[in-house]
């Protein structure tokens, strides 16, 4: 058993590793030859929006456009984005910064910009709330280099700061202006490196510098380099704090020249491997593998408790109930046969003693009370309240399933690594859309079964309720965030694009799916017969009412994946700089949470049923649900725990992202506790047979 572990071990760790393509993926470089280095945005753990880094007024100015080398890209040029990096806030443009394979350099002038006053407080603002700057080379992001504690390992922090502060409150501020690049290579394999002595790209470190104006070596155009990069006591450039004149709105028309200077060097490295050059970046694996692990034990524990719980309902409860139903059944034939023979046959009365006497028996043996959840053979299908609403939830939540399902698979194969820039929103989008075919056929037959005629109306409340929901909401969004000129803001472009993938195509998918469950596949079918009058609920437990269930039984599901919670968390909202990795891991607790909550629907629909509640449609949605509503209070949590997020625009970012991804939690959960319920139910009626 134990000789299995560090196998087991390596293929939850898997996703640490990027996925690439043999022979497709791998750019290897002459030397000499050109590589572009790529600037993208600048970002923040402590704010929710970002910025284009060419859009920042204190930088060198989107270069004009010039060819850089045989690479077939100009300086200033846009690089196509996919979808995913257009939503994440990726705005990529081509630099004009000279790299070239093997070939150091000390230092070289990137420009000299004029900024007033408003736009070195735009500096200060910046800096005094943490951002750094993401750079591109060779599809990698140009990192901080840091080692651990006990020296023994490197790792990377992807972006390096725009600028630091004093300790003093942030009153005197520095801004970056000299960048130190760093390219790590090692020779390509196979012939381009033994034949043609090609080089890949394994690493790329930037170190930012503030060089203060008194330690540059003027030319005649007065623009030059920094004299000695290596001194520690050297003047650091400082943005000077004006704050009487900008409170008025003066002096903005006093200018400040910034020199931005920048130096190459290559430095070969055999270390690393190219097909593991991302492992840098995943910082504290070994650590975070451990907790991983307790995540797991954890889950396995709650839900090995619970499935000894239902199987012992299934096993004993349920089956002794029916048999004993069954049972009673025969009896209560047994004893009106008996009857009629003693009125309607001749000469039976004079063997009344004995007759009696076996109905007796039969009376003591096999009749006995019907109780609990039998008695609701004749109600547990009456169609529930709103049930037009609630097949359109049940369709929406198993395509937020499949999509679900789908990225978590192919983050643990590996194929949506950090390398794959904006992969794993592409993906997700692209799932939700064409698993609109599950939407419409779920909520179809689900809509059938509760007697619905209209299948057309319920398509479309299907295709739009969700989807339309969500548009509104990041549509609203949107407007503030436009407001603030930020990337994090989606093009009227993509929003036109995303309005067509769900209009011109998600929907026919959802029509076509809707077809077919409901004129091909119909709706499933009832065990029992329901009565024309409704049966009286007695009254209910305090548990039992409202929405009560529900948030007690959430605390189970809750319990299963908050250490796992912790981890996406962080690296979403803390830790911009790393990256969530372990989807292997990730895919154990997703399957481990969704055998919880069908389990805890079973057990709670069971508890409900037992006392002669049959609404319990709606009941077992919201208990596989539940533990939304405590993801978004730790959420909430965490929020004022842990993030130092300021502006109350990235507040209301926050909360309305959480809010949606609970949602998105809510009714997938929901439906895997609805289905499970459904299932559940038409078994145990099924068995009873009763008429």
């Amino acid at each position: 058993m134990h000789s299995h572990l560090p196998l087991l071990a390596s293929l939850l760790l898997s996703p640490a590793l990027a996925f690439y393509i043999p022979f497709f993926s791998i750019h290897s470089y002459p030397s000499s030859a050109p590589i572009p280095l790529l600037v993208n945005k600048v970002y923040s753990d402590t704010s929710q929006l970002q910025y284009a880094y060419y859009d920042l007024p204190f930088v060198c100015p989107r270069p004009t456009s010039r060819p850089l080398g045989t690479s077939g890209l100009f300086s200033g040029q846009n690089i196509p984005l996919n979808l995913g990096e257009v939503l994440r806030g990726d705005r990529i443009t081509a630099s004009d910064m000279s790299l070239r394979m093997g070939q150091d350099n000390e230092c070289s002038v990137l420009c000299s910009r004029e900024v007033n006053q408003k736009d070195l407080k735009r500096a200060r603002d910046l800096i005094r709330e943490g951002y750094v700057v993401e750079w591109i080379v060779d599809n990698l992001p140009g990192a901080t280099s840091f080692v651990t504690v006990d020296k023994t390992k490197k790792y990377y922090a992807a972006g390096f700061k725009l600028g630091s502060s004093s300790v003093d409150g942030g009153k005197r501020v520095y801004l970056n202006n000299h960048f130190t690049i760093v390219i790590r290579y090692r020779s390509a394999q196979g012939k381009k490196g033994a034949e043609r002595g090609e080089k890949v790209v394994v690493g790329f470190e930037v170190y930012p510098k503030s060089i203060g104006v008194k330690n540059v070596e003027r030319d005649d155009k007065g623009i030059g380099c920094p004299v000695d990069l290596g001194s520690k006591g050297r003047e650091k450039f400082e943005l000077p704090v004006v704050e009487d004149e900008e409170e008025r709105g003066e002096n903005n028309g006093t200018m400040m020249t910034i020199p931005y200077t920048y130096s190459v060097y290559f430095r070969e490295d055999n270390s690393i491997e190219w097909s593991k050059r991302w492992d840098l970046y995943f910082v504290n694996q070994e650590e975070g593998a451990k907790i991983h692990w307790m995540a797991i034990v954890n889950s396995l524990a709650i839900c090995g408790v619970l499935t000894g719980v239902v199987l012992m309902i299934l096993a004993r409860t349920v089956r002794n109930d029916i048999k004993g139903y069954l049972d009673g059944e025969k009896g209560r034939k047994r004893k009106v046969v008996v009857v009629m023979m003693k009125e309607k046959v001749p000469g039976l009365s004079d063997q009344g003693d004995e007759v009696e006497g076996i109905d007796e028996d039969e009376e003591e043996e096999g009749v006995e009370d019907v109780t609990g959840w039998k008695l609701l053979h004749a109600d547990v299908f009456r169609t529930p309240r709103n049930g037009h609403l609630l097949a359109p939830l049940v369709g929406s939540g198993m395509q937020l399933l499949f999509m679900a399902v789908g990225l978590v698979l192919l983050g643990a194969l590996g194929i949506l690594s950090p390398s794959f820039r904006g992969g794993f929103i592409s993906f997700g989008v692209g799932l939700f859309v064409f698993a609109g075919v599950l939407s419409g056929y779920f909520s179809s037959r689900v809509y059938k079964t509760f007697g619905g005629r209209d299948w057309s109306r319920n398509t479309v409340v299907t295709a739009t309720l969700f989807p339309g929901l969500l548009f509104s909401i990041i549509f609203v969004l949107n407007l503030f965030v436009w407001a603030q000129a930020s990337s994090t803001a989606l093009p009227f472009g993509t929003l036109i694009a995303m309005v067509f993938l769900w209009l011109c195509v998600q929907v026919p998918l959802v029509y076509a799916g809707a077809w077919y469950g409901f004129v091909k596949a119909g709706s499933w079918e009832y065990p029992t017969k329901t009565s024309s009058i409704p049966r009286q609920i007695p009254q209910q437990a305090w548990y039992i009412k409202g929405l009560r269930m529900a948030l007690l039984a959430g605390l189970i599901p809750f319990a299963v994946i908050f250490i796992e919670l912790l981890f996406v968390f962080q690296s979403v909202w803390q830790d911009k700089s790393g990256y969530y990795y372990v989807f292997g891991f990730l895919a154990v607790v997703s399957t481990i949470l969704i055998l919880t909550i069908a389990e805890v629907t079973v057990l709670a629909i069971y508890v409900q049923l037992c006392s002669e509640n049959y609404n319990w449609w709606w009941s077992s949605f919201m208990v596989g649900g539940g533990s939304a509503v405590w993801v978004f209070a730790y959420c909430t949590w965490y929020y004022f725990a842990k993030l130092h997020i300021t502006g109350f625009l990235s507040s209301i970012l926050f909360f309305s992202y959480s809010f949606m991804a609970c949602c998105v939690y809510g009714l997938l959960t929901g439906t895997v506790g609805f289905l499970t319920a459904f299932a559940f139910v038409r078994r145990i009626y099924g068995a009873i047979k009763a008429d």
